[in-house]
Parts: structure tokens; sequence; C-alpha cells
């Protein structure tokens, strides 16, 4: 990519050389038939994700029982409100509240999957964990929670927490690498030692060991994950800005009396974003894969919350349950081939020595 120098160049020739670029990088990445149809695959399933609540849930969307409208969605019920017997929230699952509601004048419209989650189905005949069915297209686990809802929520925790962990860790790489490279000497000398001492913990075993001390969470693992997941990108971002501190275009800034900060912002960053953005894709694949591979060690998300890992031991622990094995096996694949075609589309759309 070449840069942009501050004395000759206009502001409206440094605004419309990087939308240039942009263009001829979005063309070549469409060009890839490969990269950009996951990008819209993978894109299609992590929206309908969002709306899991609404695709898969217990609880009927719209209500009308005798001439009222009702949102048990999103309004809690007691199951007398519906000729029930008792002062708790309705179990719309229940064969005899769904005969009441699904009777004369009165109608409900359900999800497509009508169970949560944590959904336990107690009226079904088949013992857990029971295969596929018309009622379970993808069966259930062990304790009779149904596999197909549970799937669409654990991708959607992670690619949510792969996301989170990716930005967290691109913006301490980013910051890291930036200063390093840029200021060198003794300020890189000494972040490097920290770095390789830093990174020579072993990850493993403080995860085991902050398990051991606090309740499982979500937040905890973001926190433990985020102080190892910057370095990697750190390396590439110091080597970028090493390479072009010295350029001429930016000893030509540091006369004009640019201040470091405009710089880096401004003139630096933009030619050190390229690994960034290749590697993008690859870091929400390694991060789903660690999610995964800690919740399948039971070292990760609390043993309630859905989760691709914890399908994956059920499937280990009932062999004799090939579905539990198969689909969660098929999910957690896909998402990684999708992210994986992204990345490689991005890489050679990025890549400078393509015209």
């Amino acid at each position: 990519m070449s840069a942009v120098n501050p004395i000759t160049s206009s502001a409206p020739m440094t605004a419309s050389a990087p939308m240039t670029a942009s263009r001829r990088a979005w063309r070549r990445f469409k060009s890839n038939r490969r990269g950009y149809i996951s990008l819209w695959v993978f894109s299609i399933l992590f929206v309908l994700s969002l709306f899991a609540e609404v695709l898969c849930n217990d609880k009927p969307v719209l209500l009308h029982y005798e001439g009222e409208y009702y949102f048990p969605i999103a309004v809690s019920y007691a199951e007398t409100t519906f000729g029930g017997d008792f002062e708790t929230e309705t179990d719309y699952l229940d064969p005899y509240i769904r005969d009441r509601l699904i009777s004369g004048d009165n109608w409900a419209i359900y999800p497509l999957n009508p169970y949560r989650y944590d959904t336990i189905n107690y009226f079904s005949d088949a013992p857990n964990p029971a295969a596929p069915s018309a009622e379970n297209l993808l069966g259930t686990d062990d304790r009779g929670r149904d596999v197909l809802a549970r799937l669409i929520y654990g991708f959607r925790l992670s690619v949510l927490f792969a996301l989170v962990l990716t930005v967290i860790g691109t913006t301490f790489g980013i910051l890291a690498g930036a200063l390093q490279g840029y200021f060198g000497g003794r300020l890189d000398l000494f972040s490097q030692r920290v770095i390789e001492v830093w990174s020579s913990m072993p990850e493993l075993y403080l995860l085991i060991i902050f398990a051991s001390i606090f309740n499982p969470s979500v937040l905890l693992l973001i926190v433990l994950l985020s102080l190892f997941g910057w370095m990697g990108l750190a390396d590439y971002v110091r080597a970028e800005f090493l390479r072009g501190r010295n350029m001429d275009y930016v000893t030509a800034a540091r006369a004009l009396g640019v201040s470091n900060r405009s710089i880096m912002l401004q003139h630096l960053l933009p030619n050190a974003m390229t690994p960034v953005i290749t590697f993008l894709p690859f870091r929400i694949s390694g991060a789903i894969l660690a999610l995964t591979s800690l919740d399948f060690l039971g070292l990760g998300v609390p043993p309630e919350t859905p989760s691709l890992g914890e399908l994956l031991a059920q499937g280990k622990e009932n062999i004799e349950a090939w579905w539990l094995s198969i689909s969660t096996f098929i999910v957690l694949v896909g998402t990684l081939m999708l992210l994986i075609f992204i990345g490689e589309a991005l890489r050679e759309a990025l890549d400078p020595r393509r015209g």
C-alpha cells in the first residue's frame, strides 16, 4: 500500500486514494466466490441467531384468549389467567394448557421451535437422551433439553464471545505493537522481554486455577483469554511500524511539526491494517475453538449455559446418542470453514501484489 506524502497531497486526494484502493480490494474479494458466499452465509446465520428467543422459545409469540391478546414471549402470565389452577407462571407446553389455548376462538402462535435452550421436555415418552423426532427435530440431550435450541443459542454465544475477544485482543495488540514499533529503543526492548515472559506463562494452568477460585462465567473467560490474546497480533503491527517509521513521508511529517499521535494514526496505522484485517476471521475462529475446548473440559461457562463444547462432552459421555456429536460437529466445523474461507478471501483481496 502506497503512503501519502503529507507535504504534496491535498485533502481531496488524501480522501479519494484510500477509497479507490478499498473499492479495488472489495472487487477482488467479490471475485473470490467461495469467500464472498461464505461471508453472506455466515452473516445470515449470525443475524438469525440474534433472534433465537423468537425462533426457539417455549412461550407463544402471540396469544388470543377469551377475546384478549397476550404476549407471553415478553410478559409473564400466571396459569390462572388461562383457566389453570396455579399462580405460578404458565407452562405453555403442558397439554392441559395447550388444549385450552387452542380451542374454539382461542389461538396461539408458537415459535418455529417451541423449546428454549433450557426447556426440559417432561411430556416426551422416550427416555433421555431421545433420538430425533417430529417433536424434537435433533433430539434431546441427557436432561431432556432440545438439541436444536441449544445449538442455535450456543452458536450465538460462541460467535458473540469470539467477537468480543477479538475486539479486545485486536485493540490491545494494535496499541502495544504501534508503541513498540514507532518509538523503538528501550521501550521496544523492555516490552519484548515482558511479552516473552508473559507468553511463557501456562495459560491452561492459570485457567484451571482461576476456575477453582471463582465461579465460571463468560466474563471471567473473556478477561483471562484477553490477557494472552493480543501478543500475536502485536508482533505484526510492531513490524509494520518499524518498517514505516523511517520512511520519507514520516520524516517529512516530523519536520513539519506533526505530532507523534497524528503520524501514528493517520499515516502509519492505515498501512499496518492489512495484517490486522486479514487475521480477523482466523482470530474469531480461534476464539470459538478456545471456548469450545474449555467447555468440553469443564473449564468454560456454567453448565446450564448453552455451549457447543458442553454438547460435545455430552456426546462423549453418551456414545449411543449419535445426534449429539454429529449435529454439534457439523455446526462447529461449518462455522470454522466459513470463517476460514472468509479469511482466505480477505488475504487475497488485500494482497498488494494483486493488481
